[in-house]
C-alpha cells in the first residue's frame, strides 16, 4: 500500500549504540549516539517519544533509509516494524539519546533488540513528539503508570525544581524493579508491586486513598490503557480535576501489540471523550 497523495513521511534519523546498562532485571539503558543526531532535540517536554523502527524478517532497505520509499516499493510484510519509547534523557552536549526499555524474554521486538545490542549497531527512528512537562506553577504533581511510564515520570522528578511538591505511584513486577530516582523535588515516591493481579490494580487503589494536598494540581497518568482508565475516571469525576490539568495515556494494552493497540486506540480515545463530556472543568 502506498502513501497517499500529499502525506509526506516523518524525517528518519540514524543513531549508533555507543553503551548498554541492565538496570534491573527486566529493564535495559540504551545510550545512542553518532551524526545522524545533529540537530536533534528533546528539551521541552519530559514525556518526548520517538519512534523506533526495526527491520522486518528478511527485508532489505535502500540507503539512505527513506521510509516513503520503502512503503512505496516494499510489500506491507517488509515495511520495518515501528514502536513508540519514551527519551529518558537528552544530552545535548553530549549528543547523547538514552532510551529505556522494558525485556519480556524473547518477547516483542524492542525488547529483544535491546538485550543483544551492541556499540555500533544502527537504529533508525523518527521523532520526537511529546506533551508533558511539569508546570512550575501547580501547587502540586501526581505522578502515576507502570514500568512503560517509568521513564517519563523519571524524567519528571528530574525536572521539578527544589521545593516542589509531588506524589508519585509507579507499579512494577516487584521489588527487583524499583530504580533509585533523582529529584529536588519534595517528593512521596511510592512502588508498587504487581503480583498475581491484573496490571494496575495496586496502582488504582494508592492513588484511591491518597489524601489530596489543598490546592492546584498537575497530573500524570499513563500506562496499561485499562487502568489508565479507571484513574481518568477517578480524577475527573471523584476529584474534579480539570482536564486541562491531566496529562493521559494508555501506552498499551493487555493482549496486544502495538500494533493492534493503534489501531483501537482511536476509539479508547473516543469513549474515554465520551465519558468526559459529562463531567464539568
Amino acid at each position: 500500500m502506498a502513501e497517499q497523495p500529499g502525506r509526506r513521511s516523518p524525517r528518519v534519523r540514524r543513531a549508533q549504540v555507543r553503551r548498554v546498562e541492565w538496570l534491573t532485571p527486566h529493564m535495559i539503558r540504551v545510550v545512542l549516539g553518532g551524526p545522524g543526531l545533529e540537530g536533534f532535540a528533546a528539551d521541552e517536554y519530559t514525556d518526548h517519544y520517538i519512534k523506533l523502527l526495526f527491520p522486518a524478517d528478511g527485508g532489505a532497505y535502500p540507503e539512505p533509509f527513506e521510509l516513503q520509499r520503502i512503503r512505496e516499493e516494499q510489500p506491507r510484510e517488509q515495511w520495518p516494524v515501528m514502536r513508540t519509547y519514551t527519551v529518558r534523557h537528552w544530552d545535548a552536549s553530549e549528543r547523547e539519546l538514552t532510551v529505556d526499555f522494558v525485556h519480556h524474554g524473547d518477547k516483542g521486538v524492542a525488547g529483544p533488540w535491546a538485550a543483544a545490542a551492541q556499540p555500533g549497531d544502527d537504529l533508525y527512528f523518527s521523532g520526537p513528539g511529546g506533551g508533558y512537562a511539569p508546570d512550575p506553577g501547580a501547587d502540586w504533581h501526581l505522578l502515576a503508570g507502570d514500568a512503560s511510564a517509568l521513564p517519563a515520570i523519571a524524567a519528571a522528578l528530574e525536572r521539578m525544581p527544589q521545593g516542589a511538591l509531588a506524589h508519585a505511584f509507579i507499579e512494577v513486577s516487584g521489588p527487583e524493579e524499583e530504580q533509585k530516582l533523582e529529584t529536588a523535588a519534595e517528593a512521596s515516591i511510592t512502588w508498587l508491586h504487581q503480583g498475581p493481579e491484573r496490571v494496575g490494580g495496586p496502582l488504582v487503589r494508592a492513588v484511591a486513598a491518597l489524601e489530596f494536598p489543598p490546592g492546584d494540581v498537575q497530573a500524570f497518568v499513563h500506562g496499561e490503557a485499562g487502568f489508565v482508565k479507571e484513574l481518568r475516571r477517578l480524577l475527573r469525576t471523584e476529584r474534579g480535576v480539570a482536564r486541562d490539568r491531566l496529562s493521559i495515556s494508555g501506552y498499551w494494552r493487555l493482549g496486544l501489540n502495538e500494533d493492534g493497540w493503534q489501531s483501537a486506540k482511536s476509539e479508547w480515545n473516543r469513549e474515554v471523550e465520551a465519558e468526559q463530556e459529562g463531567v464539568g472543568g
